[in-house]
């Protein structure tokens, strides 16, 4: 059996956040999608559970914090192209996010981003298979 990763993310308006995520391609298994949960579907293997706030809560044992005032997690994606990248990011913030930064060219890498409608922060990647990484 292949591992799953099921990312779990509060968000204040699930109706508002589901149609943020849609207008940048992606989809929701409607199996395990309700009034207070969605599952986001990003590949196969990968989701994210868009919770509302009350229902993240019941799942902790302590405060929950806000993403627009702290970071923990950055949800990096790998992307097929360089233009993939910048086509995401350009739909992200035409559906209201904001960037995170200005795009990173490493050479080896190319790398932009963009906070979500509830401060989560995405980073979309591209690796260049024929490019040689910098040496440590």
């Amino acid at each position: 059996m292949n591992k799953q990763i099921f990312v779990n993310l509060p968000v204040k308006d699930l109706p508002r956040s589901k149609d943020f995520f849609a207008a940048l391609g992606y989809s929701f298994n409607p199996q395990f999608t309700n009034e207070l949960a969605a599952c986001m579907v990003i590949s196969e293997n990968i989701f994210t559970m868009l919770l509302t706030e009350d229902f993240f809560k019941g799942f902790l044992n302590r405060p929950m914090s806000s993403a627009h005032e702290s970071a923990q997690v950055i949800n990096c994606l790998s992307c097929e192209s360089r233009e993939e990248v910048d086509a995401t990011v350009a739909k992200a913030l035409a559906a209201g996010g904001a960037p995170l930064r200005e795009p990173q060219d490493m050479g080896f890498m190319y790398s932009h981003g963009f906070s979500d409608l509830d401060g989560h922060l995405w980073e979309l990647v591209y690796m260049d298979p024929d490019a040689t990484p910098p040496q440590a």
